[in-house]
């Protein structure tokens, strides 16, 4: 990926470390610290952000991106400098806000890595210096740290007042449009030797007026560990009468504090504060102080000499820092590129970051995505899956099959993941609707799965199928399911039903082939992946999905004929209503007629009405494959002959959708052209788009989506709202799901092209993302993927998209080309000339078959992709005798499997 020039933020190390100088000259930037144990945290160059452990739990006030400016409510740090008046170690004071724009403005300077960072502030008029880090300690506890160093920069000694002030807002996101003072007279206010601690007596919140437990607190201490000599514990007190947060009466006045007590409460019924004034101290030039801060949140009072002894002083806060580094970086140099550029190598460490933040965050709990209440969706849950694959394989069976345990026996599936594996819920605002694509998603998550390990016996897995009120795909209630009968399908003697995965995956696929609209394509549903086309539920269809289901149809179909092969059997069992969805095996369907299929769909929603009958069908496992086919060529067949959309310029591209009108929604109207990329990659990515159609495909793309400036855009501009067809088309042109640069759908399009062996083509889809993502004065975001990028070029919705995670399976099994094959290794690189660099040599570190793998790829002639071959290829410095396919080179498992686990192998692979 060639660099961008011109970028403001470089890496400083070879582990992702990079420096930003006046990062507060930018908006909306913002960093996450985070850790397995529940505490998601956001912080900017101004140490604003928020602290929350969950949606009902935050120590910090909730906030939204546009409240990183606007608000005066953030962790702050205060320095009385005697004879000089208040300065903020966080940039954070009025007085410091008017001088943005002037020469007096704080210089700075931001350094972070993965998951640690730290601002350095200095104010030369007043010559005292801040570095102020933070981060999130590994392990359960719920709890943010905070060093800020203070240095006298002057000639003279100087007399400073240090003090620390975080809002303790200690309560649920709710409160904050909803009662917020009636809420603030539930806080029980404890002040203690080392801090401010809120417990509120009561919850009000969705759950109703419970009885709480949680508290939260903000602690001090000094270098050696030493206490605070007082605090501030309510905020109007901090703050005076006419005061703010950002020019407090007790700083700007250098108040006395309060002092510390035994715990015991101090007030309660006002907003509190984590008010901590530490002792007056002199400093003469060049010395420097150092105090520690712990913000934390726990399930009851806590043990606050706990809290102390483990993080608060100077020597536990660097053991915890240089500990919590070390963490962060195992688990994202898990896979590691090495190319000629060495920029975007590290860059893509920020990117192997992102599927693991979206694990713990959800899609929550950042200042962009200031929305739900924490968890993932349906569709989240199965494309997450694609990165843990690569990274931490050796939970993924089991995720894969607790998450079948959501699938539904009408072939849709509950939209909302509990906390625990395997735990799903009804749409938490019981509102019926269903996504259209969701069904297609976890076969294509399970195959490379499958291919990654070898073991088809998960196929033959049972589990259960999800059970709600819901049935006919929302179409219906079931008046008879109440809450207390659980979330397990029963069979008509109220047994609880299983079927093998390979049941879920074949009624996930079947359901959708019959449920078509009047154009004989996959109805649209509640909506697809683009969750903005959501106004078409009637009769808008989704041509993209329904190619998308057919490739699943097709692969299934080999799949089948694969399984026979090794188990030796030639037969499967299946709940005996799903054999009305295989029609060539009984009664066969006219594919042609929509109303054929809609009655077929029909009849088997009447045979399994949210029940079972319990009795299982055998079925001859080669007829069942044959029945599969015959559907997805149909797919193939019906999509190239009527969905071809012939472009005035000569090129054409597949129309992706119809409206809720009936109406094609692509073409070259008098309006102009009307183009989605979405209806283009999923022909692209199976079989659907012929040979001969994919050069039409990309000349199409390039002239009516791709931009310069912002990238490859998701859509041209259709001309104004689309009632009939989404809300998408309400956003600005440019923004969101409406014309933006969706990086999720680029980076799928890049992949896709790849697949079918245009790899300069998708070598420039990919470059053209990262050059746009890096280029910092446009935008404007820290290292890694934006959700898109809108008119402006500026990263939106940084750190929590799915994109991640397909970014990285396409580097890791397209670009590099390690991929699995039934658990062998199958080694097909499509790397082109620009990341070899001058040395010829590329690299990826991975795993596979449970084995650490550095796979080193030399060229000795050209380095063009379509140019060379593999010609040798040693492991450990042994020869292995190559097995030669269509694709590449296959190395048996089972000779993966005789290394000694726990060392890093060199698979040594020679081009020419």
């Amino acid at each position: 990926m060639a660099h961008t020039q011109g970028s403001n933020w470089q890496f400083t190390g070879r582990n992702g470390d990079f420096r930003l100088e006046q990062p507060d000259r930018s908006s909306f930037l913002y960093f996450p610290l985070v850790n397995e144990g529940g505490m998601m945290s956001s912080v900017t160059p101004q140490l604003h952000g928020q602290v929350t452990s969950g949606h009902n739990t935050f120590l910090t006030p909730p906030l939204s991106a546009e409240d990183l400016h606007n608000s005066r409510a953030s962790r702050n740090f205060w320095v009385y400098i005697e004879g000089k008046g208040a300065w903020s170690a966080a940039g954070n004071s009025a007085r410091q806000h008017a001088q943005c724009y002037s020469g007096e403005a704080d210089k700075s300077v931001l350094e972070a890595g993965l998951l640690w960072h730290k601002v350095t502030r200095e104010n030369e008029q007043l010559g005292i210096k801040a570095e102020v880090t933070s981060f999130v300690p590994g392990g359960t506890d719920k709890a943010e740290l905070m060093k800020v160093v203070l240095t006298n920069t002057g000639p003279e000694a100087i007399r400073i007042t240090p003090t620390a002030a975080i809002p303790l807002y200690a309560r649920s996101a709710d409160d904050l449009r909803d009662h917020r003072h009636v809420t603030s007279l539930l806080n029980r206010i404890y002040i203690s030797a080392y801090g401010v601690e809120v417990q509120p007596a009561l919850s009000f919140d969705e759950r109703g007026h419970r009885v709480n437990h949680t508290s939260y607190g903000v602690f001090g201490a000094e270098a050696d560990g030493a206490p605070p000599a007082g605090f501030f514990p309510v905020q109007e007190e901090f703050i005076g009468e006419g005061g703010s947060l950002d020019w407090p009466e007790a700083v700007v006045l250098n108040a006395g504090p309060q002092a510390g007590q035994d715990g015991a409460m101090h007030n309660e019924g006002y907003e509190a504060l984590g008010g901590i004034r530490f002792a007056a101290a002199e400093l003469q030039p060049g010395q420097s102080c150092s105090y520690v801060v712990v913000m934390a949140i726990a399930e009851d009072r806590m043990d606050i000499s706990g809290l102390i002894s483990k993080y608060g002083s100077s020597a536990a806060f660097d053991a915890h820092l240089e500990a919590n580094k070390q963490f962060w970086a195992d688990k994202v140099n898990t896979v590691s590129f090495h190319t000629g550029d060495d920029n975007a190598d590290q860059w893509m460490k920020w990117v192997t970051l992102q599927p693991v933040l979206r694990r713990l965050y959800g899609n929550s709990f950042l200042p962009y995505h200031d929305y739900g209440r924490g968890g993932r969706g349906w569709r989240d849950l199965w494309q997450d899956c694609l990165a843990l694959l690569i990274m931490e394989p050796e939970d993924v069976r089991s995720l894969l099959l607790n998450n079948y345990a959501g699938v539904r026996i009408d072939g849709s599936n509950a939209t909302i993941i509990g906390q625990q594996p395997g735990e799903f819920i009804a749409d938490r605002n019981n509102i019926p609707r269903v996504w259209m694509d969701h069904g297609a998603w976890p076969f294509m998550t399970t195959l490379l799965y499958l291919n990654q390990s070898g073991d088809l016996d998960f196929l033959l897995q049972e589990q259960t199928y999800f059970r709600d009120s819901f049935m006919s795909r929302c179409r219906e209630r079931d008046g008879s399911w109440e809450p207390a009968a659980g979330s397990s399908l029963l069979t008509s003697a109220g047994e609880v039903y299983k079927g093998t995965i390979l049941e879920h995956i074949l009624l996930q696929n079947l359901v959708p082939f019959f449920n078509v609209g009047e154009h004989n394509n996959i109805l649209l549903e509640g909506a697809d992946w683009n969750d903005g086309l959501d106004m078409a539920a009637q009769r808008g269809e989704s041509v993209t999905f329904t190619a998308f289901y057919g490739d699943n149809l097709y692969e299934l179909s080999k799949l089948l004929r694969t399984l026979k092969e090794y188990t030796g059997n030639s037969t499967l069992e299946l709940a005996e209503e799903i054999v009305l969805l295989l029609d060539s095996l009984g009664e066969s369907v006219d594919y042609a007629s929509v109303a054929a299929k809609q009655e077929r769909l029909n009849r088997y929603y009447a045979a399994a009405p949210n029940t079972v009958s319990g009795s299982r069908t055998v079925l001859e496992l080669a007829q069942v494959a044959d029945d599969l086919a015959r559907k997805a060529e149909w797919i193939f067949s019906h999509l190239r002959s009527n969905e071809w959309v012939e472009g005035a310029h000569g090129g054409g591209w597949f129309n992706g959708y119809y409206n809720n009108d009936g109406e094609r929604v692509e073409g070259e109207t008098a309006e102009g052209v009307r183009m989605t990329l979405t209806g283009q990659v999923f022909p692209l990515l199976g079989h659907a788009a012929a040979a001969e159609q994919i050069p039409h495909m990309i000349a199409s793309v390039e002239r009516n989506l791709f931009d310069a400036k912002i990238g490859y855009r998701l859509n041209s501009d259709f001309g104004g709202i689309q009632q009939n067809l989404g809300r998408a088309f309400g956003f600005a042109f440019g923004h969101k799901e409406n014309g933006a640069m969706f990086s999720h759908m680029t980076i799928m399009y890049g992949n896709a092209l790849y697949k079918r062996g245009f790899v300069r083509e998708g070598y420039k889809v990919l470059d053209s993302l990262y050059s746009l993502s890096v280029n910092f004065e446009v935008s404007r975001m820290y290292p890694g993927i934006p959700e898109y990028i809108n008119e402006k070029g500026r990263g939106m919705y940084t750190y929590l998209t799915g994109s991640a995670s397909w970014l990285l399976l396409t580097m890791v099994t397209e670009v590099f080309g390690i991929k699995g094959r039934l658990g062998d290794l199958l080694l097909e690189p499509k790397l082109v000339k620009e990341q070899f660099g001058d040395s010829g040599k590329v690299s990826i570190k991975t795993l596979f078959a449970g084995r650490e793998l550095e796979v080193v790829y030399t060229s000795a002639g050209s380095l063009e992709y379509g140019e060379y071959q593999i010609h040798g290829v040693t492991l450990n410095g042994a020869v292995v005798t190559l097995q030669r396919v269509s694709e590449g080179v296959l190395i048996p498992r089972a000779v993966l499997e005789k290394l000694p686990e726990g060392k890093l192998h060199q698979l040594e692979v020679r081009l020419a």
